[in-house]
């Protein structure tokens, strides 16, 4: 097994759900060091304010696509395109996320299955697209991000603690899978 890169300038990460908040500013950070940074993210509108936000600093270089992390074509048509773009795959950070907090009994199908397959079917969908190029670069990192709600429950939380419940879980069998491929994974 190689060592890990400890230098970040040079890498290239996707950051999903990158276009604004939390996303955004760990995009800011990872640029600012010299890292090509893929954002995703929904909308067009925000991911042109962010890229313009991002170009504005001194460092890495900066792609944009507009992919839902729901749609397991369009992630893995992201990872291509990143590939295309930077040559490779480094750092994952699984970002992108929602939060709908009513009671069980007022939650509606749709927007349990939106918040599901968000916060976790879509971590699933980036993984699966990235691992390959992860691997191809000799191993790299994927960081989920998850929340305290995975561990302590709230009430009118149900589907955002299940959701992050399962991140913790999937994140570390996902540790387990790929870490003698020298990828870490962390939660």
């Amino acid at each position: 097994m190689g060592a890990m890169k400890k230098e970040l300038r040079g890498q290239v990460a996707l950051v999903t759900g990158g276009s604004k908040g939390i996303g955004l500013g760990i995009a800011r950070a990872l640029v600012a060091q010299g890292v090509h940074v893929a954002i995703t993210g929904r909308g067009a509108s925000s991911l042109d304010d962010a890229k313009r936000a991002l170009e504005g600093l001194s460092g890495g270089q900066v792609l944009t696509l507009a992919v839902d992390v729901r749609d397991h074509a369009g992630m893995t048509a992201a990872v291509g395109d990143i590939v295309a773009r930077f040559g490779g795959l480094d750092i994952v950070v699984n970002n992108a996320g929602m939060g709908t907090f009513v009671p069980v009994s007022e939650m509606t199908h749709e927007a349990w299955t939106a918040l599901i397959d968000t916060n976790l079917t879509g971590v699933f969908n980036t993984c699966r697209a990235a691992i390959p190029a992860l691997r191809a670069r000799g191993g790299g990192y994927i960081i989920n991000i998850s929340s305290l709600a995975g561990k302590n429950a709230f009430v009118g939380a149900a589907a955002y603690c299940a959701s992050k419940a399962g991140l913790n879980a999937f994140s570390e069998t996902l540790m387990l899978e790929v870490r003698h491929d020298n990828i870490r994974v962390t939660c």
